[in-house]
């Protein structure tokens, strides 16, 4: 979805390589959970318990759960799974060593995939607009910046990766869509109106809807439990900032320094700004009382600068912010199971506690 996986260009930069349902889990009592041997876990991560790696290279990221909270479906350039030298979309069973299943074509680049509620998977990728990799944003000017590729459309297929089709395309980049847990609607961002904004698909007319108008960029949209909000990151530059935006992105570029996160309604009325925060604040997702957002930032982090990202939690009114993990390196991509009772996140955490740019995929029980 161009998150920081991609939406910091694949990749985050020293960190990373370049390329819902209402009721959680109560707390265990002492005797049934064992901090010690909870050897992925930090201190001071009190809402997460018995933390389980379930990828082991390269990276891998935008681990998201299908609505029976049976599999996850995730995009990795791991070479131990990919050696197609991209991103592909592959499909897990979280609860059994089973191995990952490649459902994306093997071509192009893939991006931001998601299930449906009937069990289908669709995904971003470039695949018809040329099979190889597409080339790699150029960074020699000394900015950090990800490109919109124009040959990004949105393809469904079966869960096992059968049958794909495209769903949503056209002129210009069409990607980052996820899907409604009522099984009524689709959000994506798109350019095909000259912005990067946020459209809203109807699954069961191919009606199409624009939800977001201001310059700047809108995206990696999520809807919440009960399918009657949105929440999503922005960027609004403004002065001196707003034209080197346009400038880049008329050369098919974002430079994804700014973010902060904002709520509306599914048809993109009443959108409030949640956060005012320095630096990137991205990845965001409801949690299952639907009255806070889980997102990923490194506002705490030399004022928005550093390099360390990490989880916090935050109420819909922007109050009460607090912090989640505290591997002081990488930690994003949160997405809650459906029934509350676990979250799935990407970091660059490990075993051993060493540095390292490997970006893997976790699961670990909610406490709330």
């Amino acid at each position: 979805m161009k998150t920081l996986f991609n939406v910091f260009g694949f990749a985050l930069i020293g960190t990373l390589s370049a390329s819902l349902l209402i009721g959680c889990q109560p707390s265990p009592t002492t005797s049934e959970y064992d901090a010690s041997t909870d050897s992925l876990r930090f201190e001071g991560e009190v809402h997460l318990q018995n933390i389980t790696q379930l990828t082991f290279g390269g990276n891998n990221a935008e681990a998201y759960w299908s609505f029976d909270d049976q599999k996850i479906i995730f995009q990795s350039d791991w070479t131990d799974i990919n050696g197609q030298g991209c991103d592909q979309i592959f499909v897990m069973d979280p609860q059994a060593d089973t191995g990952y299943t490649l459902v994306s074509t093997g071509l192009g680049r893939t991006t931001c995939s998601y299930f449906l509620t009937d069990g289908r998977i669709m995904f971003g990728s470039t695949h018809e607009g040329d099979r190889e990799c597409p080339a790699p944003a150029d960074m020699s000017s000394g900015r950090y910046v990800w490109p919109i590729y124009d040959t990004y459309d949105i393809y469904v297929a079966n869960a096992d990766g059968s049958g794909i089709e495209l769903l949503i395309g056209g002129e210009g980049y069409d990607a980052e869509a996820t899907a409604s847990a009522d099984g009524k609607w689709i959000i994506f961002t798109s350019t095909r109106s000259g912005d990067l904004e946020l459209w809203r698909y109807e699954i069961a007319t191919g009606d199409l809807l624009q939800l977001t108008d201001g310059l700047g960029y809108d995206g990696g949209a999520f809807f919440s439990p009960d399918s009657k909000k949105i929440v999503w990151r922005a960027s609004r530059p403004t002065g001196e900032d707003a034209e080197t935006y346009k400038t880049l992105l008329s050369q098919g570029l974002v430079e994804p320094s700014a973010l902060n996160l904002f709520v509306a309604d599914i048809d993109g009325s009443n959108a409030v700004q949640v956060t005012d925060l320095p630096g990137a604040n991205w990845a965001p997702f409801f949690h299952p009382s639907g009255e806070k957002i889980i997102f990923t930032t490194n506002h705490h982090a030399d004022g928005g600068r550093g390099r360390i990202f990490d989880l916090f939690l935050i109420n819909v009114d922007g109050t009460g912010l607090e912090q989640v993990t505290f591997s002081g390196t990488f930690d994003g991509f949160p997405m809650f199971s459906n029934d509350g009772k676990k979250i799935a996140f990407a970091s660059n955490r490990n075993i051993s506690r060493t540095d390292s740019r490997d970006t893997n995929v976790f699961v670990a029980d909610w406490i709330d």
